[in-house]
């Protein structure tokens, strides 16, 4: 904290530049807060994985004892914390390069004119600027207060906004909601990016997705199952006094065989390579699970400016009251709008439509969605301006009807003698107002507007505007956009009972005239009756909403506020990017879901195996090199490219963990009776060697999983075509490697003869049978 000194400034003209720069360099360059994880953190991340960890135990206790070869699955260590490091970090560099684009700033008074600042230059006795939506990024003290209320929640946890007048103390990471004002710094540093408070409040506010949860349990579950089987079959072991050398690699081959050592990486690279393709998309994933998350949406709230309209409007009409000239509500329109230091969009279309000199205000009452108005003192009087149901018009009152029925946007302007220094907003505007005119303002609708609502009801979710525009206004531009059933809904009247508003909000697409409480009342009763709510914001008063969402999505150009609370920011993109990022979304789900299926069954045809063949007399069928050398075609090459891929299909939002093992269990145990049967006969039938009876129980585990993996794709008529081929070419790369001399030396194959042929298609039948028993074949498998 700096001592009174430091903060002496003239309080109306803001430091020099100079003077700024000098304490500047008299502080030192400010310490920067990771925007990401840090490297060291992604590493040890990426490295002490649970599979990694007891994989490498294992394998260096294999080595210790000379076994070098049948430790080569370590390698899947390394790739697993290798690839996964190199992944997330690349991907943290390209994140942090597009949330540079998102970052906060400050409006800063130096020499006595407002500029823009990164919040590293602020300093100590710097004169801030605050605005609705704006971020206070340092500590300090208000100087000037117009109307202000401040949201600390991210600070505190309280969640309603506190009204700050001048001389009180304002909180680095606190936002301006409503009202303007000014403060002076008084203390800058590490603790006053709003970076680290944002991530903190974003972390709070998101737990683990169901998928996320999914995976970890299933995760837990193989490990937990290992453990007894482990402990059984080295009983097992020992009982037979199998001696320690070839007791190692059974138990070592047991453990890795249910073990799932690449899903966790695989599930990591997935999330990250969907944030990188929607970062090229102009969308920053401020949540890994926001991919997953937005999937999952059934229900999509929005405001309808800049989603379905275009962001900027433009006055298309002024209706004059009967004794005023159009000229002159022009011109007082002009002043108005000039008399702003920061205008809304409506002054901005006002002020581009009717240019007019700035005027100094003797006082002013900012907008606020809560009262719907503003106005400013100037030297002849005071203007109002505001929702034209505010006002008295008189014979107005039908060209304000009309023109809102037609999707226009129409506001009233209104002069008062009455002093504006101390009134109270909420109450409305003065009593004395005197209507001046109406200005009528167009939205166009976005050209894509259609084609955007289309695609969301042909994927089944809900659309609902919330827009503090008039209701008829609202469910006009609904209906032009394509979404059936918009009606006029007025959201100050909500029903109190959340199952009428439920009833109410399920009868119509629209609501207009709805308050932020409003909007984030509607948001969370949605939830509370089941459903996975997105909200879609740029505005302070969408704020509350995105917090009670599910999956939050703010507007690049928005207010500092809501691209705080957001889970994904439309940097560069717009609403039209919304449906692919659904997309994208769905088909991550729908390629972890299927890929966590293939793992999952060789999981469970290792505990099967230790539960059949494991506990018998006989040899086990593996060495841990076998199913090293397996797991290529298995669980190494195969899921890569399916998790990656482009897909289609169906794609539920159900239990991740029911379905995953729904499909495992049968398929594992028909691939179980295939290679045990097999095994078995050419152990013990045929009397086969026992590394040539271990090839034909690798070479059927490897066929018939490879078979499994296309009939869980050929559903996929986008994917069953290269997925066979892919299936095809590895069982070709396969045999070609099991005729390779130096190969079989390694990993101890032996080509099989006529009998091993034999023996290899006995238990391919069996399997197949097996899956087809199961429902498990070509078309189907995808439905399980």
């Amino acid at each position: 904290m700096q001592g009174s000194s430091a903060v002496e400034t003239a309080a109306e003209h803001g430091l020099s530049d100079a003077e700024a720069q000098r304490r500047l360099a008299e502080r030192g360059p400010a310490r920067k807060p990771a925007a990401s994880r840090s490297y060291a953190s992604i590493v040890r991340h990426n490295v002490f994985t649970l599979p990694n960890t007891v994989l490498g135990v294992l394998g260096i206790v294999t080595v210790a004892l000379g076994e070098a070869a049948d430790a080569i699955f370590l390698g899947i260590v390394v790739a697993n914390a290798l690839i996964g490091s190199v992944q997330e970090i690349r991907a943290k560099r390209a994140l942090e390069q597009l949330a540079a684009l998102v970052k906060p700033t400050a409006q800063v008074v130096r020499d006595g004119r407002a500029r823009e600042l990164d919040v590293a230059q602020v300093v100590p006795g710097d004169l801030v600027l605050l605005q609705p939506g704006g971020q206070i990024v340092a500590g300090g003290e208000v100087v000037v207060a117009e109307a202000l209320l401040v949201d600390e929640s991210i600070l505190t946890g309280e969640s309603e906004p506190v009204a700050r007048a001048a001389g009180d103390p304002v909180l680095s990471g606190s936002f301006a909601v409503e009202g303007t004002g000014s403060y002076l710094v008084s203390a800058v540093g590490a603790e006053s990016y709003a970076e680290r408070l944002a991530g903190e409040a974003r972390a709070f506010r998101h737990p683990p997705s169901p998928f996320q949860l999914g995976l970890n349990r299933l995760i837990v579950t193989l490990v937990l199952i290992a453990v007894p089987l482990v402990g059984a079959l080295t009983i097992s072991l020992w009982l037979r006094e199998t001696p320690f050398d070839e007791a190692l690699p059974t138990v070592v081959a047991g453990v890795i065989n249910i073990i799932p050592e690449g899903l966790i990486l695989l599930a990591s690279l997935v999330y990250l390579s969907g944030a990188l393709k929607l970062s090229r998309r102009g969308a920053l994933t401020q949540q890994l699970n926001a991919i997953e998350s937005l999937a999952s949406a059934d229900t999509v709230c929005f405001d309808k400016t800049g989603t379905l309209t275009e962001a900027r409007l433009r006055v298309a009409a002024l209706v004059p009251a009967g004794d005023v000239g159009e000229d002159e509500f022009a011109a007082a329109l002009g002043r108005y709008a000039a008399a702003f230091p920061s205008p809304n969009p409506t002054l901005q279309a006002i002020e581009a439509a009717f240019p007019a000199d700035g005027e100094e205000p003797a006082a002013q009452v900012p907008f606020s969605s809560r009262w719907k108005w503003s106005g400013v003192e100037l030297s002849d009087g005071g203007y109002v301006l505001g929702a034209p149901e505010l006002f008295a018009l008189g014979p107005l009152e039908s060209s304000a009807t009309t023109e809102a029925a037609g999707g226009r946007r129409v506001v009233a302007l209104g002069a008062t003698a009455e002093p504006l220094g101390g009134v109270d907003p909420v109450a409305g505007p003065p009593q004395d107002t005197r209507v001046v005119g109406l200005a009528v303002l167009s939205e166009e609708l976005r050209p894509d507007a259609r084609e955007t609502v289309e695609y969301f009801g042909q994927e089944g979710i809900r659309l609902l505007v919330l827009s503090g525009d008039a209701p008829a206004t609202v469910a006009a531009i609904a209906g032009d956009a394509g979404m059936t059933g918009a009606k006029p809904v007025d959201g100050r009247r909500l029903p109190a009972e959340d199952g009428e508003l439920l009833e109410l909000v399920g009868s119509t697409a629209s609501v207009g005239r709805i308050e932020p409480e409003g909007k984030r009342r509607i948001v969370e009763t949605l939830r509370r009756s089941g459903g996975y709510v997105a909200m879609v914001g740029d505005g302070v008063n969408d704020v509350p909403a995105l917090k009670a969402s599910r999956i939050a999505i703010a507007q690049g150009s928005g207010s500092q506020m809501a691209r705080t609370v957001a889970d994904i920011v439309l940097v560069r993109g717009s609403f039209d990017a919304v449906p692919r990022l659904v997309a994208e979304g769905r088909q991550i789900l729908r390629n972890m879901q299927r890929v966590s299926k293939i793992y999952t069954t060789k999981c469970v045809f290792g505990a099967l195996m230790v539960l059949t063949v494991g506990l018998s007399p006989l040899p086990y069928p593996f060495l841990p090199r076998h199913l090293s050398f397996a797991s290529f075609f298995v669980t190494g090459v195969p899921p890569f490219f399916l998790a990656l891929a482009p897909s289609s299909g169906p794609w539920r939002m159900t239990s991740f963990l029911r379905d995953v093992l729904r499909f495992a269990v049968p398929a594992a145990a028909a691939l179980t009776v295939g290679v045990g049967a097999a095994y078995a006969l050419a152990a013990e039938g045929l009397d086969l060697e026992a590394d040539a009876a271990r090839t034909i129980a690798t070479t059927i585990f490897v066929v018939a999983s490879l078979y499994v993996i296309f009939c869980l794709e050929a559903t996929d008529r986008g994917r069953a075509g290269w997925v066979g081929a892919m299936c095809l070419v590895l069982i070709g790369v396969y045999a070609v490697a099991l005729a390779i001399p130096p190969v079989q030396d390694f990993f101890r194959l032996v080509p099989p003869g006529a009998q091993g042929v034999g023996c290899i298609a006995l238990g391919l039948v069996l399997a197949v049978a097996g899956l087809a028993i199961a429902g498990i074949r070509p078309g189907r498998a995808a439905r399980l």
